[in-house]
């Protein structure tokens, strides 16, 4: 098991580094059609690696697939790896995607300019995906010594559900004047302009160590993504409790929230029924948690492949259904 997991985190840097390093080395501003290219390209990576996930779990590769799965109590082979993989993905990817609003308001609100938000962005993803790491190893460990918590967190999506469906129309809270801002102007000093990609600077007069608006976005960006994640694991959760197909639909999901930000944020105002469809996936999983027995006498093994077909619907529904309401120009 320990080879599989240093390979995919192998994998994952080499990725990371590609980006960065070779991909987008210089600071530009990133087009539409960029944006999409890459959106692709993290989609097609993706569903390439559910070919590994069937075929490690169809041939127990060190040992993955060979223990019951909490949620369903049964062992996953290949195929069921693979649904619950891509499942999770769909759920976390339509999630995340709800992030793209808040962060197009934090580069907004602090004037960020656009040449300069691809640098944040990845720096804000590395600190999101070892942040969730964090939480699905506690959450992996919760679940498997104490099932009664599956049910805490079915209960805790419904009511969150109900929250996003009764203040979807509302204007979201700034984040820029929240008290993490706050908190960070007030324990650390911040410069009033930019200082190229630089986070961090050294002022000449002083020597004092400074922030710069670049960090400041940087905080911002890593403590909203920690409050999505309150309500993005648990819902992973929901489809299974393996932990090498929670964290890596999340991994994927996460990574292609970059390139998905910049192909929506020009168009964000078009979806505005997005919220809903995403209160009611939160709500079908939390159902699912809380009924996971009886669905599965109820529709058999072949609930988890339906799922997923109901989440792709809902999110393709709310996705149609802006675009087709939205205002025009």
């Amino acid at each position: 098991m320990l080879v599989v997991w240093t390979g995919f985190t192998v994998f994952i840097l080499f990725l990371l580094a590609l980006d960065l390093g070779v991909f987008h080395r210089d600071d530009h501003v990133v087009s539409v059609r960029e944006a999409f290219t890459w959106t692709a390209i993290w989609v097609m990576v993706a569903l390439a690696f559910g070919a590994f996930v069937y075929f490690a779990y169809d041939n127990h590769w060190e040992g993955l697939g060979t223990t019951v799965d909490a949620v369903d109590r049964q062992i996953n082979d290949g195929r069921l790896a693979l649904v619950k993989y891509l499942t999770g993905y769909v759920i976390e990817w339509s999630l995340s995607a709800d992030n793209v609003f808040v962060m197009a308001m934090i580069f907004s609100s602090l004037g960020i300019p656009a040449v300069y938000q691809h640098r944040v962005l990845f720096w804000g993803i590395l600190g999101a995906l070892v942040m969730r790491g964090i939480m699905i190893a506690v959450g992996a460990q919760l679940v498997a010594r104490y099932h009664w918590v599956l049910y805490v967190f079915g209960v805790f999506l419904i009511f969150t559900a109900i929250r996003m469906l009764f203040s979807g129309g509302d204007e979201e809270k700034d984040p820029s004047k929240g008290w993490v801002m706050r908190t960070t102007r007030r324990f650390f000093p911040v410069t009033k302009e930019y200082h190229g990609h630089h986070f961090v600077v050294r002022a000449a007069d002083t020597g004092r160590i400074m922030l710069t608006p670049l960090a400041v976005a940087l905080v911002l960006v890593e403590s909203t993504d920690l409050l999505f994640a309150v309500d993005s694991i648990p819902a992973i959760f929901a489809i299974t409790t393996d932990p090498f197909l929670v964290a890596t639909s999340n991994v994927f999901a996460i990574l292609g929230l970059r390139s998905l930000y910049f192909a929506l944020a020009g168009a964000i105002d078009k979806f505005g029924y997005l919220k809903y469809s995403l209160a009611l996936i939160l709500a079908l999983v939390g159902v699912k948690m809380l009924m996971a027995d009886w669905l599965k006498d109820t529709f058999g093994p072949n609930f988890n492949f339906m799922l997923l077909g109901m989440v792709a619907l809902i999110l393709a529904g709310g996705v149609g259904l802006s675009l087709a309401k939205a205002p025009k120009e």
